[in-house]
C-alpha cells in the first residue's frame, strides 16, 4: 500500500510535471491541500517538507510554499567518459550513491553480444542510483567483462564510482555512445522518484581496451533533471554543418 504522504507527493509532482504549477508559482497552502485531498495536516506537512528537501519546492514561513525556480539542468559530457560523482561535487552539491545490486550474472543475448562474449558467460553486474542533493539524477545499469577488469567487484562503489574505477585502472582506447529518449518502466520510475509518464534520457555506452570489450552500461536520466552535450574542435570544413 502506498503511504498517504507519498500520495500527496505524487499529486504535487503530477501538477508540476503537467505544468499546472510553474516555477515561482505559489501552491495551495497546507490547509487547502488538507481540504482538497482529505489528508491530515501532518501527512501534507511531511510531503511538502520532503519535496522542499529535494529542491522541488521552496517554503517561506508566513508567506507560503512556492514551486522552486527553474535552473539549468546539469549537463554531462557526451563525447567523454565522465565520473558523475566528480561532476556533482564540482558544482558544489552533495553526492550520494545507492548501491542496488553488485555481483556476477549470466550474460543474456544482448549483454553477451555487446561484450563479445558467449551467451551465458559470467559477467560482473552493478546497478547504482546516483543522487544530487538527495534527488535521483541517474540510474546506472552496468555490465563488465571480468577478463578486462578482474578487480571490479572489489571496489566500494559508494566511494569510488564505476566509471572512475575503470578510467583509473583500464587503458580505454575506444568507446561507443548511443543516446535516445525513453519512458521508464514502473520500477525505474519508482527508483528515480518520477511518474511512469515522465520522459527520460538514456545513454548506452560500450568501451574497449586493445580491442577487448570492457563494459556495457545504460544510464537513465529524468529528462527534466539532466542534459547531455559536448563542445569540441573540428578540423576542416567536412566537420561543419
Amino acid at each position: 500500500m502506498i503511504p498517504l504522504y507519498q500520495r500527496v507527493k505524487d499529486h504535487i509532482r503530477h501538477q508540476l510535471d503537467a505544468g499546472v504549477w510553474q516555477p515561482g508559482d505559489r501552491i495551495p497552502s497546507e490547509q487547502e491541500l488538507v481540504a482538497e485531498l482529505g489528508m491530515s495536516r501532518m501527512t501534507v506537512h511531511r510531503a511538502l517538507r520532503e519535496l522542499a528537501a529535494q529542491g522541488l519546492l521552496e517554503r517561506h514561513a508566513g508567506i507560503g510554499t512556492f514551486v522552486a525556480q527553474a535552473s539549468p539542468s546539469p549537463k554531462s559530457g557526451l563525447m567523454n567518459i565522465t565520473d558523475i560523482a566528480q561532476e556533482i561535487r564540482a558544482r558544489g552539491h552533495a553526492y550520494a550513491c545507492d548501491l542496488l545490486q553488485a555481483g556476477r550474472a549470466s550474460a543474456q543475448l544482448e549483454v553477451a553480444t555487446a561484450l563479445g562474449l558467449p551467451t551465458g558467460a559470467s559477467v560482473f553486474h552493478v546497478v547504482c542510483l546516483h543522487r544530487e542533493n538527495g534527488v535521483p539524477v541517474q540510474l546506472e545499469d552496468r555490465y563488465v567483462n571480468p577478463q578486462a577488469a578482474p578487480g571490479f567487484l572489489d571496489q566500494d562503489f559508494a566511494v569510488t564510482g564505476c566509471s572512475a574505477y575503470l578510467i583509473r585502472t583500464v587503458p580505454l582506447d575506444e568507446m561507443e555512445h548511443v543516446v535516445y529518449a525513453v519512458q521508464p518502466t514502473a520500477e525505474e520510475a519508482e527508483l528515480l522518484g518520477i511518474r511512469a509518464t515522465h520522459p527520460c534520457l538514456a545513454l548506452s555506452r560500450r568501451t574497449w581496451s586493445d580491442q577487448v570489450a570492457v563494459t556495457f552500461v545504460r544510464c537513465l536520466h529524468p529528462g527534466s533533471r539532466y542534459r547531455l552535450g559536448s563542445r569540441f574542435k573540428v578540423s576542416g570544413p567536412q566537420g561543419l554543418g
